[in-house]
């Protein structure tokens, strides 16, 4: 289903018992990340803190929203979908367009084009996002953003869907990148080098261009999914929205930019990047678990500030695992792995566990069919979209379960000769990667913790693995409460 607002899915998560109004004030720098940290690590609900405040005791008219990602059902709840498996395969059709090869493939193709096309976001005049404008004297410290961890440069914005457009192409861009304040009109945009967002403020750079942005938050919550998102190039973030809300996202053009933003938007923030132009930005609480060191990025100025009139501020805190951000790559996991196994056929099932990061380890089972299959596998995945920036990529059997991540340590550490089965590889690294000696380049490895073959140089034959015959664990199941074991 579509939300029309922020608000609306607010309420339903209060329906379904999956929010907890907090009415108290509540400090915006430090405490609401305490509180969100220590409810999405207890499995605990969606919170609003109805009363935000200032250090200095100010009150926001604007309530913030946290961890309403943070479960499979509010995380399902939100992309208006009954199961991430159930939409997968939906997605993976209609994004898996490949150049025809003949009028016959060509006539094939004109429905999914046609299916896509339908989804494709609309111009509308009128919006709920701009029922309060301020152009004259906008200010970044009305908004209710929070300082998440003691040693963060400052307040971020955290939960946005950030607009642009490439100036050679045309092409939107929708991304999440998070902002830093730094005074009442000025930011801090932290674009990483391998987004679509940073090529284009590279190209408006090159062709001394100011580079028009708009930072919008809330809205249908589904916004904030699509923007994180790894699509495959050329196909618009809002399209992918519109398809999972089965309605076109309805657009309205900014009131001092020449940018669109969603209709529906709850807050909005207008502005540009000056060709060029850095400032130090960081350090920041990282999803890592560690602070992102401070380092150059461009400056966002504001030209306008517009909002509904209830709106609702949504923010996330990232940290040591698992926190909210656990819930939104775990989506993209489960909507793009029949994507993945488009290209890669042989792909059985892929988990990237809380630990990792999502960077850091890649656990992916295959079948597999030929010596060296493994190792096909991982170059493969390298050169694969953000998949390129894994750390550790480990591969398994089919029959290994990928999501029980001490069955895949035992089955893995009993299966490798570390010399033989250790592939090590120097390439691009995620810009939050710390360990590596250089910013944006490092070592990677892909571990094979498949079973050998003889004809990949194993000699010696392969153990049985340890397992109860059938009949015995059926009749000991049977008998179970006669043995006066009820535990």
């Amino acid at each position: 289903m579509a939300y029309n607002s922020l608000l609306q899915f607010v309420s339903d998560l209060d329906r379904a018992g999956e929010l907890r109004r907090i009415s108290a004030p509540v400090n915006i720098e430090l405490e609401i990340t305490e509180i969100a940290d220590r409810c999405v690590k207890a499995d605990g609900p969606a919170l609003l803190f109805e009363n935000p405040v200032a250090p200095g005791g100010e009150r926001y008219d604007i309530p913030v929203l946290i961890n309403a990602y943070a479960s499979d059902r509010r995380i399902s709840m939100a992309l208006g979908i009954e199961s991430l498996e159930a939409v997968a395969g939906e997605v993976a059709e209609l994004l898996e367009i490949k150049p025809p090869e003949g009028i016959v493939e060509k006539v094939k193709m004109l429905p999914k084009l046609a299916r896509l096309a339908s989804f494709s976001p609309k111009s509308v005049t009128s919006a709920l996002c701009q029922e309060i404008v301020e152009t004259n004297n906008p200010n970044l410290f009305a908004l209710p953003a929070i300082k998440c961890w003691p040693e963060d440069g400052g307040r971020y914005i955290t939960l946005p869907h950030v607009y642009s457009r490439n100036p050679r192409t045309g092409r939107r861009n929708v991304g999440m990148y998070r902002v830093q304040i730094f005074d009442s009109v000025t930011a801090g945009m932290h674009m990483h080098l391998h987004h679509d967002g940073a090529q284009n403020f590279r190209e408006s750079t090159g062709r001394g261009q100011r580079m028009e942005m708009a930072v919008a938050l809330g809205g249908d919550p589904v916004y904030a999914y699509a923007a994180s998102a790894p699509l495959p190039p050329g196909i618009d973030e809002l399209t992918l929205a519109g398809f999972l809300r089965k309605r076109s996202v309805n657009l309205t053009k900014c009131k001092s930019v020449d940018v669109e933003v969603p209709a529906d938007s709850d807050i909005v923030i207008e502005g540009y990047l000056e060709p060029g132009e850095l400032r130090e930005e960081g350090p920041f609480g990282d999803h890592t678990g560690w602070y992102s060191l401070a380092d150059d990025y461009p400056v966002f100025h504001v030209t306008a500030i517009t909002r509904q009139r209830e709106a609702i501020y949504p923010t996330t805190v990232v940290g040591k695992p698992p926190m909210e951000d656990y819930w939104l790559g775990g989506a993209t996991g489960r909507i793009f792995l029949p994507l993945m196994k488009m290209q890669l056929p042989e792909i059985a099932d892929v988990h990237m566990p809380a630990e990792g990061v999502f960077h850091n380890m890649v656990i992916v089972s295959i079948r597999k069919a030929y010596p060296y299959h493994a190792r096909k596998v991982m170059f493969a995945l390298w050169g694969m979209g953000q998949m390129s920036l894994a750390k550790c990529i480990v591969i398994v059997d089919e029959d290994v379960n990928v999501h029980d991540t001490s069955e895949v340590a035992w089955k893995v550490l009993g299966s490798i000769d570390p010399q033989r089965d250790f592939v090590f590889v120097d390439g691009p690294v995620d810009a939050l990667e710390h360990a590596s000696a250089r910013p944006h380049i490092g070592s990677k490895v892909g571990i094979d913790g498949t079973k050998k073959w003889s004809n990949e140089g194993y000699e010696r034959e392969w153990p049985g693995e340890i397992v109860m015959s059938d009949n015995i664990r059926e009749m000991v199941t049977r008998r179970w409460k006669e043995y006066g074991l009820d535990v």
